[in-house]
């Protein structure tokens, strides 16, 4: 598995600031500062830990499931997090272009949907039918 995690960072942005969203969602994820942009990437699938933890304190697993799903593809998924509600420690899904751009999430795998099972398993009033641990995901991943 991969996963690499990109914002782009506009002439009115403070790079700091879009790096502090992007650490707010992905707090392991070892960051660069390039020209007009910040990323990161990783093999270690504990890197989406926090961000699956924000989606159930959030209560937003059943919607952001549906948001994952639209992001899959053959070898894996894409979607993108708003950036303004990262900065403030929040999970939000970025439905087409946002005026800042969204941070934009790409996870190369060879099992999409034991990704979205892992982030956001389907529930049943409320709640999950099945957690994903997180040593299953890095055995098949």
């Amino acid at each position: 598995m991969r996963i690499r995690v990109e914002a782009e960072v506009k002439p009115s942005e403070d790079p700091s600031k879009v790096e502090r969203a992007v650490k707010n969602l992905f707090p392991s994820l070892t960051l660069e500062r390039k020209e007009g942009r910040v990323e990161g990437s990783s093999e270690d699938p504990a890197v989406l830990s926090h961000l699956r933890e924000l989606l159930r304190l959030q209560a937003i697993r059943d919607s952001s499931r549906s948001a994952l799903l639209k992001g899959r593809r053959e070898g894996g998924l894409e979607f993108g997090l708003n950036k303004q509600a990262a900065f403030v420690g929040k999970v939000s899904f970025a439905e087409g272009e946002t005026p800042l751009g969204p941070i934009r999430v790409v996870i190369e795998t060879r099992e999409p949907e034991l990704v979205v099972d892992y982030l956001a398993p389907p529930t049943k009033m409320g709640r999950a039918l099945r957690e994903v641990p997180l040593e299953e995901l890095k055995g098949r991943a």
